[in-house]
């Protein structure tokens, strides 16, 4: 008798949070956090960028992939789940002080479309940014 099918999801999970740890990773911010949300955003910034350039051929080819699936099945694709938005949310909590929910998710979409893989493959494939010049711009344009 073979495994079912919620044992073979648990594995499939587990194998895939071996080869990309990203996938499990539920918070980019240090337990030590600071306070200010500008502190907080560049940490995020900073270590989103980075895993994005660390896996940027894993996340090209589910870029790809995706783009080229129908919409039902973008949602199987591993890489491309909306991680990054919750992580920059979470650096910006310290503005629920003074901005809605909705206003904190909105400035999380505005940031977020200026890192990641999209940006980084305009950058570099468009408009001709060498790879540290890319990531550079994505960290600047990222800041509140």
């Amino acid at each position: 008798m073979g495994p079912s099918g919620s044992e073979l999801a648990a594995t499939q999970r587990a194998l895939l949070a071996a080869a990309h740890p990203e996938t499990a990773t539920r918070s980019l911010l240090p337990q030590d956090a600071p306070d200010d949300p500008a502190e907080r955003l560049q940490t995020v910034v900073t270590a989103f960028t980075e895993l994005v350039v660390r896996t940027e051929s894993q996340q090209r080819t589910m870029l790809r992939l995706s783009l080229q699936a129908d919409e039902s099945d973008r949602a199987s694709f591993p890489l491309r789940q909306g991680r990054g938005i919750p992580w920059i949310v979470e650096a910006l909590d310290p503005l629920r002080a003074s901005l809605s929910d909705r206003q904190v998710h909105q400035l999380a979409l505005a940031i977020r479309s200026t890192v990641g893989i999209e940006a980084l493959v305009w950058l570099t494939d468009v408009a001709g940014l060498a790879r540290a010049e890319a990531v550079h711009l994505m960290q600047w344009s990222a800041r509140p």
